[in-house]
């Protein structure tokens, strides 16, 4: 049964302070270190932020034109007449990022066995695949979305293949780290039982973590297609080929359009995740009566 703040005594408070008082004070040496640190980091966000002309005339008289061009330049949004066009291109992004996101998992899945430490023995290989991972996802969606641009051409088969090979290297990170963090005893039992080394991945260890791989691989598809968008200005396809146009017209009020449309879109697929997830993880349960709640909380 849980104890809500509400119920503990002032009494209570001091016969816990005098049991552990090093939980609720700290030694001089803590504080002065606590104090360095927390100035150190003052001091270095202020030295960059001069470093970097923030507080420079150029940039305060830069925030002011942004906000000019937001509040007159680009409202009321226009070209609803090109829904069509705006849509077609919206659902190429989403084609984009579902290919890509897919690729990455499907490719991640079985390599983040090898890269971790508790399914990996041999500590090179673990190591190697470890670093592999690093690499993929060590160059952002823009510097492979150019290098396939110039290898393959214009289009979207280059933003699918930057996207899935950043993503292949994000979720065996993702998902080795959370099958390092499992709970052994289902394992060890399924390993009793004479279950092989495919039996215990399947009882003993995708039960456990496919709600947090399934997680993970929610939040990157959305994150993706936010990224799919951006993609189209270095020739990748998408709706950040007409975004970079409209924005090098300087049609504002057509690329305002724009923004709010891959908002919105971002926004659904945020919901449809929290509803897979909800879904997958809870089951009916959360159909018929809500998110499940500890009674011991009521």
């Amino acid at each position: 049964m849980s104890l809500k703040l509400s119920q503990i005594t002032e009494q209570e408070i001091s016969l816990e302070k005098n049991r552990f008082p090093r939980v609720f004070t700290k030694s001089p040496k803590e504080l002065a270190v606590s104090y360095l640190l927390w100035g150190g980091i003052s001091m270095l966000t202020i030295y960059c932020l001069y470093r970097f002309n923030f507080f420079s005339h150029d940039f305060l008289f830069g925030l002011g034109t942004l906000g000019n061009i937001i509040t007159t330049q680009m409202f009321p949004p226009t070209g609803f007449e090109q829904l069509p066009v705006f849509g077609k291109a919206i659902g190429e992004t989403l084609a984009m990022a579902f290919l890509g996101t897919m690729f990455g998992a499907i490719v991640g899945l079985p390599l983040s066995f090898l890269a971790s430490r508790n399914m990996m023995p041999v500590r090179p290989v673990q190591f190697g695949f470890r670093r592999f991972a690093d690499l993929l996802r060590g160059f952002d969606y823009l510097i492979w979305a150019l290098i396939f641009v110039r290898a393959i051409g214009l289009g979207p088969m280059a933003g699918i293949m930057a996207i899935a090979i950043v993503e292949t290297g994000t979720f065996i990170k993702l998902y080795s780290e959370t099958i390092e963090n499992l709970d052994t005893k289902q394992v060890e039992g399924v390993r009793a039982a004479g279950g092989s080394r495919l039996q215990v991945i399947r009882f003993g260890i995708l039960p456990q973590v496919l709600p947090v791989i399934l997680s993970n691989t929610l939040y990157m598809f959305e994150h993706n297609t936010r990224s799919a968008s951006i993609l189209g200005i270095v020739g990748a396809g998408g709706i950040g080929f007409l975004l970079s146009d409209r924005l090098r017209a300087y049609e504002w009020q057509e690329a305002c359009l724009i923004i709010i449309l891959i908002v919105i879109t971002v926004y659904a697929i945020d919901y449809l995740s929290k509803v897979i997830r909800e879904r997958f993880i809870f089951g009916d349960r959360h159909r018929v009566s809500g998110p499940v709640v500890d009674s011991d909380d009521v």
